[in-house]
């Protein structure tokens, strides 16, 4: 796998990328594992040293010439491993798992830093039936060694790590981290043109400014994508199905012949389905739902979990980047439903699991605000399924619903994404090579 440079304005990124991972990697003086673990804790306290300075007000004209900030050696280190890591694309367990049944599931997984929901998550894995059969892939924008014990503790299933390479922590005083020259959030567009911050011009809809912790994550969420799909050289001519679930999810025993079941289901009676999906956010029991599916519109607000798509629905979304990476809203799947009216050739069909066999563990993180509470999670999802175990392995499955795929569109826009460095940053990634 090669990549192509970047042009325009994530030239320099990329060039950076490129030059510290041969760098790195061409010397040979220190093994990866004693990298790995060496001074976490000094690059957490000049990442937080670095991001928490005063904001300088200067009625001073900008200088033509805007040097980079500059970069302490573990971050650099950092990024050498990333490329790395990325290019090598070294799958674990192959030793144990030799071979996989063609086009057989490939689940990946987005991973940011919660690494005791990670934990929940993958002992559902493990329990799942068929899960030796699986790709298994975590995607991180993080890196940490003690998310990478957690990650080798998997020993069911075929694993490959693949790392966002313009993460907040490999540029954590640059774009598209935390700038010290970018515009405060809240400042009024007329003040930031007199400041002469790098962003004055490209307030969202509401008048704020990008805030790099809200904008890593669509921007994670769209790399993951199309380096699964186009990169990931084990899945090259991969044709089956891609379930695409993130660190605090937390999937039943029989996730895996659920879908098997349903992509049947998909060829007999609903070959315009799009998407399947797991299920939806509601914590019921199976009892009478096992066995039960629906086909309705998509809806981000619904089927934004446990989500299936083929190579065909990946295609079809890749062409609709411009739309994806223009549109002002921070959260990936809210920027899918807008592509769902906008852009795609027809209104998303999703087939769904009226009894979940996913479920929404975390209880903190970017959208709430209240202490992390995995063991309670974990008590009520186990309590659900043990009162419903017999009600799993259905031996068919029973369409209940079958409704027109209308258009939905998104309710209201978030903000958050009008920066045009995001824009062009998020449509960079479809050129990579």
């Amino acid at each position: 796998m090669r990549f192509r440079i970047y042009k325009r304005k994530v030239f320099i990124l990329t060039l950076v990328v490129l030059a510290c991972g041969f760098a790195f990697w061409s010397s040979g003086k220190q093994k990866k594992s004693e990298v790995f673990s060496k001074d976490i804790e000094n690059v957490r306290s000049n990442r937080a040293h670095s991001t928490s300075g005063n904001r300088r007000v200067s009625n001073d004209t900008q200088p033509e010439k805007v040097h980079k900030p500059e970069v302490d050696n573990m971050t650099l280190v950092y990024r050498g491993i990333v490329y790395q890591l990325n290019f090598d694309q070294t799958i674990k367990n192959v030793e144990k798992f030799k071979t996989r049944p063609k086009d057989d599931l490939v689940v990946v997984v987005q991973v940011h830093n919660r690494p005791e929901y990670l934990s929940l998550l993958i002992e559902s894995l493990r329990k799942a039936k068929g899960i030796e059969n699986i790709l298994l892939i975590f995607s991180h924008d993080y890196w940490s060694p003690e998310i990478n014990q957690v990650v080798a503790t998997v020993d069911f299933c075929q694993v490959l790590q693949i790392f966002f390479p313009f993460s907040i922590q490999l540029y954590p005083q640059e774009f598209p981290g935390n700038d010290p020259k970018d515009c405060p959030r809240d400042i009024p567009k007329k003040d930031a043109l007199k400041l002469g911050c790098i962003n004055a011009e490209y307030p969202d809809s509401f008048g704020h400014y990008r805030e790099a912790k809200f904008s890593q994550t669509k921007h994670h969420w769209w790399w993951k994508l199309h380096f699964v799909w186009e990169r990931v050289k084990a899945l090259k001519d991969h044709n089956g199905w891609v379930l695409l679930i993130e660190e605090d999810h937390y999937l039943a025993p029989d996730f895996y012949h659920l879908l098997q079941m349903m992509s049947s289901l998909k060829k007999e009676h609903c070959r315009d389905c799009d998407v399947l999906s797991l299920g939806g956010y509601a914590h019921t029991g199976l009892s009478g739902k096992a066995n039960k599916v629906e086909v309705k519109a998509w809806k981000s607000t619904e089927h934004n979990m446990g989500m299936a798509m083929s190579r065909e629905t990946y295609q079809q979304l890749i062409q609709c980047t411009d739309s994806f990476c223009t549109y002002d809203d921070y959260n990936w799947d809210w920027s899918l439903q807008h592509l769902t009216v906008t852009c795609l050739p027809s209104f998303w069909k999703v087939m769904v699991s009226e009894a979940p066999r996913i479920f929404h563990a975390g209880d903190c993180g970017m959208h709430h605000k209240k202490a992390c509470m995995p063991s309670t999670q974990k008590s009520k999802i186990h309590s659900i399924l043990l009162n419903t175990v017999n009600f799993l392995f259905p031996k068919s499955l029973l369409i209940t619903k079958n409704l027109p795929a209308a258009g939905v569109s998104p309710h209201v826009k978030n903000g958050g994404w009008g920066d045009i460095r995001d824009h062009e940053l998020c449509k960079s990634y479809r050129r990579l090579q």
